[in-house]
Parts: C-alpha cells; structure tokens; sequence
C-alpha cells in the first residue's frame, strides 16, 4: 500500500483529515503527521511516504518551502498542496517546484480522498512503466553487449576518428574522457569443459562479474570465447595504477572462489590520448598470448616482459635438440589461440630459444620442421575438408634452406604456418556452428512459449558458452538472439490478434509473457501500437505501423 504524509499547522483541519478518511480501506498506510515543515523534514526522511499533502501558509517552515527541499531529496515523491489562497503566483511557484496538485481550502474527505486517489494512479503507472522498462532493458541486455563489443573492435582497430569514437560512446553511454588510459584482457575457462563449450560455472562466474563491472563503474566489454576487455581511466597515472591493483585484486578473489577455473590476464602499457588506445591493445594481447606459455591464474603486465630474461639465462641456450622445445605450449595456441596473436605467440614463444635459434642453423631447421608437423598434425585433426595447403610452403629443398638460412624468413615462415592452421580451424569451426545456429533456431521455435525461454537456457541445450553463442548467431543470421526471439513471439502475437478472438493477456501468455502489462508494452515498444489498436487497424484493413 502506497504511504501518506500530512503536513497542516491547524489540528482541527489535520485531525479531520487524518480521522474522517479510512485510508487502510482505501489501501493507504497514514504514517505521519507534523504541524510545520521544519518538523516534518525529519519523519519525511525516515519514513519515506509515497504521497505527502501539506498546507502552504504553516510557521518555522512553510509548504512550499518544504515541497521545494523534498523534491530535491525525492523527485518521485508525489505532493498534494492545500492553500486558502488562490493567488495565481502560489500555483505558479508550486507547478515549478512539481506539484501534483493544487486543492483550494475548505476541502472535504470525499473531494481529497479523490485526489488522493489520481495521484495514487499516476504512481502506480509510472512504477509499471519503471519495471517494464527495466525488464526491457534486462531483456534487450544482448543488444548492448554486441554494441559495445563491436564499438571496442572499432576503437583499437582505429577505424574512427576521435570525435566519432567520443560521439557513439556517448551514445552508448559510455564517458571516456580521461588523462591515462590502459586496456586489461583477461579470460577464466573451466578445468572440466573445453573452450567454448557450455558451462553452468563460467555463466555464474560472468553474471557475477557483470554486476560487479556496474557495481564499480567500470568500462568493460564481453569478447566472446576471447574473454573480456577492460578500459582503464584515470586523471593522473598514480590514480590509473591504483585502479589496476585495486581491480586485478577483486577480479582474482571473484574468479578464485570458484574452484574448478584456472584465469589469465595481459595488462597494458599506460597511454596518454584516446587515439593511442590501440596501443595499450598492443601490448595488453602481446602480454594475453603469454597465457600459452606461462602459468595459469596470473596478470602479466606488458612493461615486465622486456625484462624478462630469454636466451642468455636458458640451459637449453646452446642445445638444438627439439625435445627441449615446450610443443605443449604450441599446439595448445592452435587449439585456442586467435589469428590477431599469431606474431605475438610465436615472437614471445622463440624469445625463449633467441641464442639458438639466431646462430643456430641447425636448431632454425629443427624448430621449423617440429612447427611445421605441429601444424600438419593439428589441420588433419580438423578433418579432410579443411582447406589450408601447407605443402605448398616447401615443395623443393632449396625452399626450406632459403627460409632456415635467415632468423627472420624463419620467424615469418612460423607465423604463416599457424596463421594457415588457425583460419583452418576457424573455418571448421563455422561449418559446425552454422548447424548448432540451425539448431538454436529450432529450439526457439518450439519453445518460444516458455517465459524461461532465454540465450542461457538455449546455449546450455546446444552445449556451448552463451557469450559464444550470441556471437555465431548474430554472425549468422544478422541479429541477436534476443531479436530473433521477440520478433518470433511479435510475429505470433499479430497473428492470434488478426486470426482469433483471444484476449491480448491470453495472447501474451501463448507467446511467452506471462505478465500482460510487460506484453502490452513490449507490443507497442516493438510494433509502434498497442495490441488493441493493432487488432481494430487490421480489422479496418489498415496497413502495419511503420
């Protein structure tokens, strides 16, 4: 029951007011009363009612006056004024300060009862469309990650100018105005499962990490099976290191709560301008692709890999042979790894081996060959359809000493190699995922009905992570999730309304909305009209709302 507060200097008029109306039978709570404003101020603040009615011409602190200081507080509270002036400056000053309603005195129960009761509406409809609008917004929540994700892929592929990076972060809002920025990459994957594939685990850990991001204020974006991406900003950079730390600290505490999942994160290099983004991105997934060759359950910063001692500090620095070479490390990077850390893997993961492999000719010719059967090895795994020839690198002897002849020919040679096998892997990839999107399809359209009916329920039926699955399916069909499914169930929805006689609540719950005020506006938020008036223009033979 909404609550009401009475603010009147005269008992008579207060007493009346607050025994002539059976507020409970009305379903009102009466949870106060005070003689002036300054009185008032305090019980308003605790108790918090829903509808306050309070004179205007009151000592210490007057109605007005009081309106004034309570909005401020509680701009949804609702105030009903009584005056004994009709003077048009009290009505103007009190529509200024978002009065709800101006009653002349004398008044009786009856005619304030009334009032009280319009006001009571107007709060119960926008509370409604509150709630409708928050659960829209949960709903459509896909949408706004695939935005920002592809606004991120923009902004570090320096594919806008600033001032469009600046317009559609606000759009999204998003404020990215700073003096310091760093990116952090991080990924948690389950023990259990392989990557990509559904687990109840991961989908718990990233709700929780999504209210957390809202809880702090922090600018992240879901990357799909590459984790997640973390701007930092900051005015000053001993602000920015202090965020890091602060943030890297509760991320590993979150994340180590759940047993079964091992994480890794690459941090950046600080950037002073906006446009150097990509920058920071550069050296962020050049410390991330370190996660094949480091321990699991670490933040590696970028800054401390310069100094990370390679070749000179190896035992196996004057060794060629090739059982020293850490081939784990390499084929889990095809299995796992993405086109954009190609050079950073294999540049980090042959820094290892720089002595030997720079003079070295015979350790060049061993290391490539191993990388070569790797690679070989990995794409026949994939199955006879893959289309990556990687014969075609060596077809005569002289080829392969002209690549092992050069440091670098043999470095570029490598990274040509895994670049061959990872498009290989992911094009194998889209074949099988192009029939788990059918599958999803199907699914949706047998369940549609079902309000439980969302991208977790369906990514845990076709056996892959939801964040993946909303990748693929907007890749495959052009929409989100989330947009295929409304449109299905607003699709159905016009036809019962055209084809039957049901009412719009019971065509709400057939199409997957048990609560008929969330149909309604969902209806109208998608089609333009409100159910009923999509049914009279059909009946009319009126074209669709545009």
């Amino acid at each position: 029951m909404l609550k009401v507060f009475l603010v009147e200097d005269e008992v008579v008029v207060r007493e009346g007011i607050k025994n002539n109306i059976a507020w409970s039978e009305h379903g009102f709570i009466f949870c106060g009363e005070a003689s002036d404003g300054e009185l008032a101020i305090n019980q308003i603040r605790q108790k918090k009612p829903d509808i306050i009615i309070t004179d205007i011409k009151m000592p210490f602190m007057n109605g007005l006056e009081l309106s004034r200081l309570v909005k401020r507080d509680d701009p949804e509270v609702k105030i009903i004024i009584l005056s004994g002036y009709g003077e048009f400056e009290y009505a103007k000053e009190a529509i200024n300060i978002g009065i709800e309603d101006y009653l002349l005195k004398p008044i009786n129960a009856e005619e304030l009862l009334k009032a009280v009761k319009r006001v009571a509406q107007k709060i119960m409809a926008e509370r409604e469309e509150k709630e409708n609008l928050m659960k829209f917004r949960r709903e459509m929540q896909e949408n706004e990650v695939q935005g920002k994700r592809n606004f991120f892929h923009e902004m570090i592929n320096s594919s806008l100018s600033l001032s469009d990076i600046l317009d559609k972060g606000r759009q999204l809002g998003i404020n990215l105005y700073a003096g310091y920025y760093n990116i952090i990459l991080f990924k948690a994957t389950s023990k259990n499962h392989r990557d990509g594939y559904f687990s109840k685990t991961l989908v718990s850990l990233s709700e929780e990490l999504a209210a957390y991001f809202e809880e702090h204020d922090i600018l992240w974006f879901d990357r799909s099976l590459e984790g997640y991406a973390i701007i930092l900003k900051a005015d000053t950079m001993k602000e920015l290191k202090r965020q890091q730390d602060i943030y890297i600290a509760e991320l590993e505490q979150l994340i180590c709560k759940y047993g079964n999942l091992t994480y890794f994160g690459g941090i950046g290099s600080c950037v002073n301008r906006l446009s150097e983004l990509y920058l920071s991105f550069e050296e962020a997934s050049r410390a991330f692709a370190y996660r094949f060759i480091a321990n699991q359950s670490q933040f590696f910063e970028a800054e401390k890999m310069n100094g990370l001692k390679h070749q000179e500090d190896n035992p196996w620095a004057d060794m060629v042979d090739t059982q020293y070479l850490d081939k784990e490390a390499a084929e889990k990077f095809l299995r796992n790894g993405e086109l954009g850390e190609v050079n950073y893997f294999v540049e980090e993961y042959l820094g290892n081996y720089g002595k030997a492999a720079k003079k070295s000719l015979i350790f060049r010719q061993y290391i490539l060959m191993d990388m070569y059967f790797i690679a070989v090895k990995f794409i026949e795994r994939l199955g006879k359809d893959n289309c990556v020839k990687t014969e075609e690198l060596f077809q005569a002897p002289q080829q392969m000493n002209h690549i092992v002849a050069d440091y670098d020919k043999t470095i570029s040679c490598i990274k040509e190699l895994f670049t061959r096998a990872i498009t290989c892997r992911n094009e194998a990839a889209t074949r099988k995922f192009s029939n788990i999107v059918e599958e999803t399809k199907e699914y949706i359209h047998k369940n549609y009905q079902a309000e439980e009916l969302s991208l977790n329920s369906a990514a845990s039926y076709v056996n892959i992570s939801p964040s993946y699955l909303s990748s693929v399916f907007s890749q495959e069909t052009g929409q989100t999730f989330v947009k295929y499914l409304t449109d299905l169930r607003m699709d159905k929805a016009k036809e019962l309304l055209v084809c039957t006689n049901k009412r719009s609540s019971e065509i709400g719950t057939l199409v997957g909305y048990k609560d008929p005020h969330y149909f309604s506006y969902l209806f109208k938020k998608t089609q333009g009209c409100t159910p009923l008036q999509f049914r009279t223009s059909k009946s009319r033979g009126e074209e669709e709302p545009s």
